[in-house]
């Protein structure tokens, strides 16, 4: 009898060096670790993207602090998703080296600088190096997370674990979110956004560094349809020659289908893509939404996608097909993004119907992205399982060179979003000033309706002095409904504020019609009153034509994502698996069958499967070539 553990090769249990590096499992875990340590993987990928998306979620605090402007971002975006392209390389690095502690170690690294290094960054050229760190560390573990997802979850369990692996940039950029929403309110500076990441990512190190494993070189080459192989893959790594398995990585996985395939699926995410970065601002600039409303619409978007993702990765396990996923996922996504288009045309379109177009474009998205996930590393296993990670690094490599040059491409087609971002203070300011209108008095008497409290809110929230003057004056006319008393209670008209306030109202009407009012002219009828409010003016002349030139803007991108949407939809044609889950059945019989042979030759007759000990039979001494005869597995024949 031939025991099935794998040769330790020196290891020496208990070194230290065995604790911080070595973490590599000799038999291939039962059901219980192996969702654990799935788990483990699925929580830190989270963890990274929470992270990675945290400046999303105060960039309008963030850019003033560092006096950056919103193009410097975009390209400080375009910048760090370049350098994770290239790392993506260093995580295909994986298949030689492991993938545990490039994950440990690149999350340790990545909550440092989070915990550490920004808080006490004061410059916009410190905080672009730091998150180019970050950029550099995401590249090497979006390839060696989902090459761990991989390597514990057998083919027919696939989707669903890409689905779950997918997780991470939804829940990542929810938490972001939903942490900023429930903390800015009472933990004003900003960075503390960055110190609570980075405490939460600690944790997670912590749990990873104790917890996880992963499989050996010999185990993890090969390919799985189902758990029953368990004894045989463990049998077969007996017999494997990493060295060979393992050579000449990139040029073994640069195929045709796998590059066509990364592209289609960088294309179909377009839309993702400015989702987790602009998104906020389309709802604000084209609708008129509160920053509190655009972000509520953004946390349905990401619940259903999260959702939604598992769904189908489950459904496409459970029919053993992934591509008539991939390609209804592909149609709805299309169909959507035009009514998307549509709603551009239509400023007033209600909260609800904003929401119910991106759950309906985040479902079809999930329905194309977590089988596509699952189909592209069964692609990989079909050239080479054992080089699973150098065939996830050009996809990776693929995608965030798409990211950073959609990120390049980006203010070119939204030429008005720089002048809409740069002046979001003087946006927001003007927001309060034009919702407090109708219940501000005219110069001969008060509105004949009282404002709400959060009108007045909005105006003494910008803390200057003209709106805080307007404020008085409308909250005085609601009490005494006498405009003389509510003018004395504002200081008067020998308050300067309220002279200006007086000449300010109809240059600003002017302004909001295309009425040319000169700089001159500002000056000289209310800058001579009121400094703030003469600025307010001069940013209205900047932003009021940008507002009428964003719609049409961002209708040429979201055709852009469209058109990126029908080439993915063309190209699963050109990918492998089948379309029937009758023929895939079938497929997946033929293996098991041959399975059941090898098992019944491994296996003495009435020992139990999965023994430490079994007889090896000599077909399974196998050297670095994948085992080719047996039949393709189910999704494997195009």
């Amino acid at each position: 009898m031939t025991d099935l553990a794998l040769p330790t090769t020196g290891r020496v249990r208990g070194s230290l060096f065995d604790t911080l590096w070595r973490r590599q499992l000799r038999r291939y875990p039962s059901t219980g670790p192996r969702m654990g340590y799935l788990a483990i993987v699925v929580l830190t990928t989270i963890m990274l993207y929470y992270l990675y998306y945290v400046e999303g979620a105060v960039t309008p605090l963030m850019l003033p602090y560092y006096h950056m402007s919103f193009q410097y971002f975009l390209y400080l975006l375009v910048v760090s998703n370049a350098i994770g392209a290239f790392t993506a390389f260093i995580g295909g690095l994986s298949d030689k080296i492991g993938r545990a502690n490039l994950t440990i170690y690149g999350t340790l690294i990545v909550g440092l600088v989070q915990l550490v290094g920004v808080p006490h960054i004061h410059s916009e050229f410190g905080f672009a190096v730091a998150y180019c760190v970050i950029g550099f560390v995401e590249g090497i573990i979006l390839v060696s997370t989902p090459a761990l997802m991989r390597d514990f979850s057998p083919q027919m369990g696939r989707g669903a674990a890409m689905g779950f692996w997918a997780l991470g940039p939804t829940m990542g950029s929810l938490a972001a979110s939903l942490v900023a929403t429930h903390t800015l309110t009472h933990l004003h500076p900003w960075q503390d956004q960055f110190v609570i990441s980075g405490l939460a990512c600690m944790v997670v190190v912590v749990i990873s560094f104790v917890f996880l494993r992963e499989l050996s070189p010999q185990l993890r080459d090969q390919l799985m349809v189902s758990e029953r192989e368990r004894a045989l893959i463990e049998a077969r790594a007996m017999g494997i020659d990493v060295e060979k398995a393992t050579a000449h990585p990139i040029r073994s996985m640069l195929r045709l289908d796998l590059i066509s395939s990364s592209v289609a699926v960088s294309l179909l995410l377009l839309f993702y893509f400015a989702s987790v970065s602009v998104l906020t601002l389309y709802w604000v600039v084209v609708f008129g939404r509160s920053t509190a409303d655009a972000n509520g619409i953004n946390v349905w978007y990401a619940a259903f996608l999260s959702g939604t993702l598992v769904l189908f990765g489950v459904l496409s396990d459970r029919l053993r097909v992934r591509k008539p996923f991939m390609l209804v996922g592909a149609a709805a996504t299309i169909v959507m993004t035009f009514f998307l288009i549509v709603q551009v045309g239509h400023p007033h379109t209600s909260y609800y119907s904003n929401v119910l177009v991106v759950v309906l474009l985040a479902t079809a998205i999930g329905c194309a992205y977590a089988p596509w996930m699952a189909n592209y590393t069964e692609q990989v296993e079909s050239h080479n399982p054992a080089l699973s990670a150098s065939g996830l690094a050009v996809w990776g490599w693929i995608l965030r060179l798409v990211v950073a040059v959609s990120f390049l491409v980006l203010p070119r087609v939204i030429t008005t979003s720089t002048t809409l971002v740069d002046n979001q203070g003087a946006a927001t300011t003007l927001q309060a000033i034009q919702a407090a209108v109708p219940y501000a008095p005219s110069t001969t008497a008060c509105a004949s309706k009282n404002a709400p409290a959060t009108v007045i809110a909005g105006l003494q929230v910008t803390q200057q002095p003209g709106p805080e003057t307007l404020a008085r004056v409308i909250t005085s006319c609601d009490r005494s409904h006498n405009l003389l008393q509510a003018v004395t209670a504002a200081g008067g008209l020998s308050n300067p504020q309220v002279q200006g306030l007086l000449a300010y109202n109809p240059l600003a009407v002017a302004i909001e019609n295309g009425q040319p009012v000169s700089d001159s002219e500002i000056a000289a009828k209310v800058g001579t009153h009121s400094q703030n409010l003469a600025g307010l003016l001069l940013a209205e002349k900047k932003l009021v034509p940008a507002q009428k030139a964003s719609p049409n803007e961002w209708k040429r991108w979201w055709w852009v994502c469209l058109a990126g949407q029908l080439v993915f939809g063309f190209l699963v044609f050109t990918m492998r698996g089948r379309w029937s889950p009758r023929a895939a059945k079938r497929d997946f019989d033929d293996h098991e069958r041959v399975v059941a042979a090898e098992l019944a030759r491994l296996i003495p007759q009435g020992e139990a499967p999965g023994s430490d000990d079994v007889r090896l039979s000599p077909p399974l001494a196998v050297s670095g070539e994948p085992d080719r005869s047996a039949p393709l597995p189910p999704g494997r024949r195009p």
